[in-house]
């Protein structure tokens, strides 16, 4: 049993798997530094003051559990978008690269489309005959193109 989970740990997708987390989460650390110490600063100043945040009270005032905090959703935005760039340039931009290397292609170009003249619907296999949606039957495909 030992040396079964033993094998299970050292195959390897799950080390790759878990050193992207871990990865992920030094940089969702770092990019969470980000946000809260030079983002927020910047949309709370945006308000007009330090004191006053960038949303609306609904309920009595000064209470935080109504009030609507448009800064700190503004910051998680900002932090999503940073955060899925950096996965990007550091993880899945080398990933790729090093998997084109080896002859594999990941993360490519979507498999070519047709689309119906009948309901519009672009997502269609050049290879059908009917659409998918409307179940009309389409022009042929010029095998030349």
């Amino acid at each position: 049993m030992l040396k079964g989970f033993k094998n299970f740990l050292n195959h390897g997708s799950i080390v790759v798997t878990a050193t992207g987390l871990v990865v992920a989460l030094a940089f969702s650390t770092l990019i969470q530094a980000f946000t809260i110490n030079l983002i927020d600063p910047l949309v709370n100043r945006a308000s007009g003051s330090h004191s006053v945040k960038l949303g609306v009270q609904l309920g009595a005032k000064g209470s935080a559990t109504t009030f609507m905090n448009f800064g700190a959703f503004i910051s998680a935005i900002v932090y999503f978008i940073i955060f899925m760039v950096v996965i990007y340039v550091f993880i899945v931009s080398p990933y790729r690269r090093a998997q084109a290397r080896q002859g594999n292609a990941v993360f490519g170009q979507p498999a070519p489309t047709q689309t119906c003249p009948y309901c519009l619907s672009s997502d269609l296999p050049l290879a059908a005959r009917r659409c998918l949606h409307c179940t009309s039957e389409l022009p042929a495909q010029d095998s030349a193109a």
